[in-house]
């Protein structure tokens, strides 16, 4: 086979792989190439360019590694406790490596008086320190040479390791695929200006030493070389769809603003706009007005007034003869963006209509064949509005609210609702998303924020109380009811777990109302598991005040606006993550009224725990808690990213790597200016892999 041909040969060809193993890589890593499997990055390295004395070790000590004999070995205990402790000495001193598992099996392979090698993390039992399950090896000439580098850790699964594809032969087969391919098989895909303008390795060395770096100067420069290239073609492919999208879909031109959009600005508006409403609007008409249709993020904190902005949005699709639509992801969201909107343009010519999957028969049929005729200018609902059985007269703009929770390919059905232009989008949510995440999951969309509370919002006084404080919680609670407020008290978990010691939200049930017994107090209860019509009915409930104190799981996360509730207490804080936190405590906050968030938790606390409710206690801005948020455990599922794929990245850390997706961006969006079509031969390299990687990605991401 050519030597060009390898990275593209599949993994069962290569020597050492074979079809059992090439099953599980394909299975449980989706490595299907010998190219696959140089692309696997390490996630870590072991520093085992150094070697540790038994005599200079602490407790203190982490990852080490010796040299010396093993000279003695004791199988201690029966059964489950069976375990091989074996004393192990080098010129300073003798310690314990103690094996748990496959102690017969390591017994067997060593021998008494040999000289190993030896790799592990110092584990201290009163004052004596071991090594639990060390790797250990005889020494040799190529060992001590291997031992002596940055020695790569891949990420592995439960079933590689028990099946025998575990690190150490990853760390061999990818050795076997080094030699086999040379420099010119690993081709270069970025231009010369960019390598020089970064001094950047080139993309042969760059992958050799990702995987056997020979220092930690070179470690870093690959790195940095292989962060810089997956940033900046994803966001030359970003740039690029959005430049397609703006010079090859056209929008219906919105050039009127008219007695809809004016009439409701001058005598309807209950309240000032805040200058951060106004900046919005002005984006959002420019980008209307222009004749190419407006693909645009709008994000504000809980509470910052995207709806209002949303619906003005609409009045302007209603100036130009167009309607408009609201989709979002709940009934009971749905159903509050309904009443409210009824409510702000009572009285105007507007008819507002409502759609969710649970209108049936001549209702739905009666609402269906009004929207064809156009008699309805604002349709609102759930996702039942993507149907294929809802048709428009003419819809001039759809906008989706807490759009993460809507697949991709759901949003774009919005797209095949109005021919041949398709309708403006607006995407509105609540989740701040931080610059660099929203850089990356949305490049090819406009972004605007709203960063700016409206006037006269009391900030909502945040407080970290443990459990042995319950009593006076309960007091506190007593104190708010009397004053007519209401509360709610939210949980992680649905019934008891044996492997999570949390108070279950039954259990918790249970004891609030014995603290708040009935007729004096009402209490409703609210969860992922009840019957749809069960839960609305509680929910109306708490709504309409009939009820003081609301028990609940994470599903009032989103979706209940109640201004009368002036405290949110969350249970086991320490099991949520910190924008899962800030959603649950905009619940509250919404009436004139001094609002309070209670964080409970146990006493023992993990940092990063600790960390998430310090950042809740000190700050309510949510662009702040979004960067603690990122810093803290990285992009994770923030916005539904799994529904993208973006954010699969083989080396990149959006939390770390800021500045260089910064550089990304900026060198992409140059070079994108003076070559558009990456047609000038200075530029061959990107717009050949550009194409070769294409075919990788489904365009879904110029759907907003």
């Amino acid at each position: 086979m050519r030597s060009s041909n390898i990275l593209e040969q599949p993994i069962e060809y290569l020597k050492g792989v074979g079809p059992k193993k090439a099953e599980l890589l394909k299975k449980e890593l989706s490595i299907f190439t010998c190219g696959d499997l140089l692309l696997n990055f390490p996630f870590r390295y072991e520093d085992r360019t150094k070697f540790h004395k038994i005599g200079d070790l602490t407790e203190q000590s982490d990852m080490v590694q010796l040299r010396g004999t093993v000279r003695r070995m004791d199988m201690k205990g029966e059964g489950r406790k069976k375990r091989l402790v074996v004393r192990f000495r080098d010129d300073t001193g003798v310690m314990e490596l103690i094996w748990f598992q496959g102690a017969t099996w390591i017994e067997k392979k060593l021998e008494l008086g040999v000289e190993y090698l030896v790799y592990g993390r110092i584990n201290s039992f009163n004052g004596k320190m071991s090594i639990p399950h060390p790797e250990i090896e005889p020494i040799t000439e190529a060992g001590v040479k291997e031992a002596s580098t940055f020695t790569p850790v891949y990420s592995s699964t439960e079933i590689l390791n028990k099946r025998g594809v575990d690190v150490k032969v990853r760390r061999k087969l990818i050795k076997t695929l080094f030699e086999k391919i040379q420099a010119v098989d690993i081709p270069e895909n970025l231009p010369p200006y960019i390598i020089e303008k970064l001094n950047l390795p080139a993309r042969n060395e760059a992958i050799v030493h990702i995987h056997f770096p020979k220092a930690k100067k070179d470690l870093e420069r690959a790195q940095k070389r292989l962060k810089f290239e997956e940033l900046f073609f994803l966001q030359l492919r970003l740039l690029k769809l959005r430049r397609h999208r703006k010079d090859t879909i056209k929008g219906i031109p919105f050039t009127k603003i008219g007695d809809h959009f004016l009439g409701f600005y001058n005598n309807k508006l209950p309240f000032e706009l805040t200058g951060a409403q106004k900046r919005v609007l002005k984006e959002i008409r420019q980008d209307l007005g222009s004749g190419a249709q407006l693909n645009r993020l709008l994000q504000g904190d809980v509470g910052s007034g995207k709806t209002i902005v949303g619906l003005m949005c609409m009045l302007m699709a209603l100036d130009n003869g167009c309607q408009a639509c609201l989709m979002a992801p709940t009934e009971i969201l749905a159903q509050q963006h309904y009443q409210g909107i009824s409510e702000y343009v009572e009285g105007m010519d507007i008819t507002v209509g409502f759609l969710s999957g649970s209108i049936k028969g001549k209702k739905r049929q009666a609402i269906l064949d009004e929207l064809k005729l156009g008699n309805i200018h604002i349709l609102i609902g759930t996702h039942a509005l993507i149907e294929d059985w809802v048709e428009f007269k003419n819809l001039g703009i759809a906008i989706t609210d807490e759009q993460h929770r809507f697949g991709v390919k759901q949003r774009a059905k919005l797209w095949r609702k109005n021919k041949p232009c398709p309708p403006h989008v607006l995407v509105m949510t609540a989740t701040p998303i931080p610059r660099t995440l929203a850089m990356t999951l949305y490049g090819d969309l406009e972004i605007s924020v709203i960063d700016e509370l409206p006037p006269g919002r009391k900030e909502i006084e945040t407080v970290h109380r443990m459990e042995s404080h319950r009593l006076r919680v309960f007091g506190f609670m007593k104190e708010q009811i009397a004053l007519g407020r209401q509360i709610y008290i939210v949980y992680p978990l649905i019934e008891e777990s044996e492997t999570l010691d949390l108070q279950s939200l039954m259990e918790g049930y249970v004891s609030v109302e014995r603290e708040f017994p009935k007729p004096e107090y009402q209490i409703s209860i609210v969860h992922g598991k009840m019957k749809p019509a069960d839960k609305d009915f509680e929910m109306q409930r708490f709504v309409k005040g009939e009820t003081q104190i609301m028990v609940a799981t994470t599903v009032i996360e989103v979706g209940v606006n109640v201004p009368n509730a002036s405290v949110m207490i969350i249970e086991n804080t320490e099991r949520f993550g910190l924008s899962q936190l800030h959603q649950l405590r905009g619940r509250v906050g919404r009436g004139a009224d001094q609002s309070y968030c209670i964080l409970i938790s146990g006493y023992k606390l993990s940092k990063e725990s600790r960390e998430r409710i310090q950042t809740m206690v000190r700050t309510n801005n949510g662009f702040e808690i979004a960067e603690a948020d990122l810093k803290l455990r990285g992009p994770g599922n923030i916005e539904g990213t799994q529904q993208s794929g973006i954010l699969n990245f083989r080396i990149a850390d959006l939390a770390k790597d800021q500045r260089i997706l910064q550089v990304a961006r900026e060198i992409a969006a140059r070079i994108l200016d003076q070559d558009p079509t990456l047609s000038k031969p200075i530029n061959a390299r990107l717009k050949n892999y550009m194409e070769t990687q294409g075919k990788r990605f489904k365009a879904w991401s110029k759907i907003s």
